[in-house]
């Protein structure tokens, strides 16, 4: 095994846009996705001591929303130049 290499192979599961979301109200509580699913599935399969991981204030998702949302405007806005000049 690489010094590199995970102790533990990745997984794919589909979220949509609302993995951002998570990634910032994860990175909010000072931590990080992997390390808050690891523990919903310790509770969701009831091992012992398992214990729901705290939540972050809502304004971390509303925020990282509205950055997702204005980053996509201004992107399109862009776009939108180059294909005018492109005419």
């Amino acid at each position: 095994m690489s010094p590199n290499q995970p102790k533990t192979p990745p997984r794919q599961i589909r979220i949509g846009d609302t993995w951002y979301d998570f990634d910032a109200a994860a990175k909010a509580m000072g931590t990080e996705r992997a390390a808050v699913i690891r523990q919903l599935i310790d509770w969701y399969i009831r091992e012992p001591g398992a214990k729901l991981p705290d939540r972050p204030d809502r304004g971390a998702v509303v925020a990282a929303r509205e950055a997702r949302a204005k980053r996509a405007a201004e992107e399109a806005a862009r776009k939108g130049d180059a294909e005018r000049r492109a005419e």
